[in-house]
Parts: C-alpha cells; structure tokens; sequence
C-alpha cells in the first residue's frame, strides 16, 4: 500500500513539475513564435517596399520590361490607366489583372488581403500604388503570400522537439530528485512498520541532510523516546498495582481461610477489625488509581477564584491531626482553582507530612510576583535532595516511609503533582531547615467583585 502511495506520490509531483516545464516553455515558444513573425512580416514589408519602388522608377523611367526579374517571392503586375497588364513577373505573366482596387483618394498606396487573388491560389496581401502619368494613372500591384501564425513549420517542429527534450529532461531528474527523497522516508516506514511493545527501543534511521526528512526522523526517534518511557512507566505502574492490590487480598483471604479452619480458636472480632483494614487499604488503593485514570484522561476542571487563606484554613478545620498544625495564611490571595482536586492535593501533603512530622506541621499561605503560594513543612527527618523528584513518581515510597506508614499507596505525592500541573501551577519539594517542604505555586488572580 504505501509502495503505490509512494509511486503515486512521484508520478504526481513529476507530472506537476513536467505541466509546469511545459507551460513555461509554451510561454517561451510563443513569444518566440510572436517575436520571428513580427520579423518576417517586417522583412516582408520592405521586400515589398523595395520591389515596389524599383518597378515604379522603371516606368517614371519609361524602361519598363514586359517580364520583371526581382530576386524575391513577390508576384508584380503592372497596369495602365486602361486596366491592361503591361508588365509582370515570370510565373504570372499572361494572367489577368490579380486585383481591381486601387488606392482611393490622395492616397499612393493601399493594401488588402484576397482569398485568393484573380489567377492565384491561396490567400495573399496584395499591396496596390498608384503612378501619375500624362495619360492616366497607372497601378503596380506587389503580391506576397499571407505569413501563417506559426511562421512555417520548420520553426514549430525545432521548437516542438526541445520542448519535448526539456520537459522530459525535467521530469526524468524530478522522478529521480523524489525518489531520492523519498528513500529515506521508506527506510523510515520500514523501521517503523517492524517496532512492536516488545523492542521500543528501536530507532528509524536518521539521513545525513540537514533537511525535512531529517527532521521527520528526528522527531520520530523523539516521539519513540517518549512511547517507550511511557510504555515502561505502564508497565512498571500495572506491576506495582497488580502487587498492591494483591498484598491485602492475599492477607484477608489467609485470615479468612484461617478463621473457618478454626472457627472455634478465631477471635472473631479481632479478625473482622484485621480484614476492615485490608478492605480500607484497598479502597484507597482503588481511590488513587481511579483518581489517576481521570487526571491521565484529562478530566475537565470547575476553576473558580479560590481565597487560598480562607480555603486551606476550611480544610484544616475539618481535619483532625495527630501533631501541631502552625498556620500562616496570607488574606486576600486569590487563585482559579476546581476545589474538589485542590482538596485532595492539600489532603495528600498534609497525610503526608502527618507520617513524617516530629511534632508540628507548618502550613502558610503568600504571594511571590505573580504566583500564589501554598506551602506544607513538616520537622521530620527530611528527604535527600537526589530522590526529591523520585518521591513524587507513581508507587514510590521511600524505605523510611515504609517502616512508618504500611498502608500507603506510593501515589498521593503524584496524583498531587498532577493536580497542580492540571492548574497550570508546579509542586515541587524545595530546601527547608528542618523536614520536608512542599511548595504549590499557582498562578494569581484578581480578587472577584463582590455585589
């Protein structure tokens, strides 16, 4: 399929630039046409001027020759007042007069065009002067045969025969320019057609021009960068699901089968407790994953002017925790924002910073340039500054969060991020004296007008 794509392809930028040669030397070939017609015409016209002048000296002269000899293509007669054809040249002599019009007026000289002259054949101009003479005027007329639009057909045939030659030259080099063109693109196709899920890491070849084509396979090798490490972050992200999941459900299916294997040494209440914990830990598993599906389908948001100080502090209120919560919430910073998503975002640094906090959380709100600022600070331990960006990856939880917090899912640090990126705003761990501090920017915006 792609072959005939390709031929179709060549054939047709081919025979474009072949129409294109063609019209271009058309033009040519007419101008040209124009150019040797408007000569001859010229030449024929002093020809005939010449002709003309040297029979109308002959017989101011009274030497006029019954048979005139002239070296050109003209046909002269020569005729009295009377009509009588005195003289003419060699291969109308004895014929009748060619024409009777005669220049009217003043005039010396009058010309018309006859299909075909009396005794001629074919159509010819007829150029007609008038000569005084004592006893009437007398009348030369000078016939040459009327000059075709094409000049003759030498003329057409020569310029016939190189247009062919150049438009077959131009389109013999462009099929072969496209076809070199293309060549690079069919190894592009090649290579594209055999990579499959299981070898990503190939690559279409890259052709050494600086060119188009070059830049195709470029981006193509970027476009294949960027499916291969997102083809492993699937992958790696159905992996640590499938063994998420599949932890509390091989707990509660052991605790279960162990309950009615010995349902008179099972405590029952202790068990029931035990299995509601794998139920809630795998409910928040299902609630994290759901929640990532939506951002990753890029689920549309209700942004509305948001008083971050009075938002954040509503959420706080309604949140019990375990450590000191310091609040430094600036008034009157506004951002646009879908509550419900900001909600979580704050939900999931403070559940984290709770895991890790000493003793106190910090949270403040402020503005810097045009960005409103939320930031979470915890005085726990901190995290090293090379796996500052590692923490926020899907499934990543740090051995000191593990040893601290067994029911987490390794996913709201990145459904947070997601979150903040979705609001065109960033969230990102930056340095802090003591723990972690979380900083969400997003952009600012004027306080609403209130009615």
């Amino acid at each position: 399929m792609f072959r005939r794509d390709r031929s179709s392809l060549r054939a047709r930028i081919t025979l474009v630039a072949s129409a294109f040669a063609a019209l271009i030397y058309v033009s040519v070939g007419v101008f040209v046409v124009i150019a040797v017609r408007g000569r001859e015409a010229a030449y024929a016209r002093e020809q005939v001027t010449e002709s003309s002048e040297r029979v109308l000296t002959l017989v101011k002269r009274g030497a006029l020759p019954s048979v005139l000899t002239h070296s050109g293509d003209e046909l002269i007669q020569v005729l009295d007042s009377h009509g009588r054809v005195m003289a003419a040249t060699p291969k109308i002599v004895g014929k009748p007069p060619m024409a009777t019009f005669q220049p009217t007026g003043g005039a010396l000289r009058d010309a018309r065009r006859l299909c075909p002259p009396a005794g001629l054949d074919g159509c010819m101009t007829v150029v007609a002067y008038r000569i005084y003479q004592p006893g009437g005027d007398w009348v030369v007329y000078n016939a040459t045969p009327v000059l075709p639009w094409y000049v003759n057909s030498n003329l057409v045939a020569f310029l016939s025969a190189v247009g062919l030659l150049m438009v077959a030259m131009v389109a013999a080099f462009t099929s072969r320019a496209v076809a070199k063109t293309l060549t690079p693109v069919d190894a592009i196709r090649t290579e594209l057609a055999e990579i499959t899920a299981s070898d990503l890491d190939r690559r279409v070849p890259v052709p050494k021009n600086q060119d188009e084509i070059r830049m195709l396979a470029e981006t193509v090798n970027d476009t294949l960068d960027r499916l291969e490490a997102a083809y492993e972050q699937l992958r790696h992200f159905t992996s640590d699901a499938s063994h998420d999941l599949r932890s509390p459900i091989t707990a509660m299916r052991t605790q279960l089968e162990e309950a009615l294997m010995y349902p008179n040494d099972t405590d029952w209440p202790r068990m029931t407790q035990a299995v509601l914990c794998g139920v809630e830990r795998l409910q928040a598993l299902v609630t994290d994953l759901l929640a990532i599906a939506r951002l990753d389908a890029g689920a549309p948001l209700v942004r509305d002017p948001t008083d971050l100080a009075q938002f954040v502090g509503g959420e706080l209120d309604r949140r019990p925790c375990a450590v000191k919560v310091v609040r430094r919430l600036q008034k009157g910073v506004f951002a646009r924002c879908d509550r419900m998503r900001l909600s979580r975002l704050l939900t999931n640094l403070m559940d984290n910073a709770e895991r890790h906090a000493t003793s106190q959380i910090t949270v403040n709100v402020r503005t810097q340039d045009s960005m409103a600022i939320v930031e979470v600070i915890d005085d726990g331990a901190g995290i090293a500054a090379d796996l500052r960006e590692v923490i926020f990856k899907r499934f990543t939880r740090l051995d000191a969060s593990r040893s601290r917090d067994a029911g987490g899912t390794g996913l709201g640090l990145a459904i947070a991020r997601q979150i903040a990126e979705s609001h065109d705003g960033t969230l990102t761990l930056e340095d802090s004296e003591r723990g972690a501090r979380f900083v969400l920017r997003l952009p600012k915006c004027p306080q609403p007008l209130r009615f």
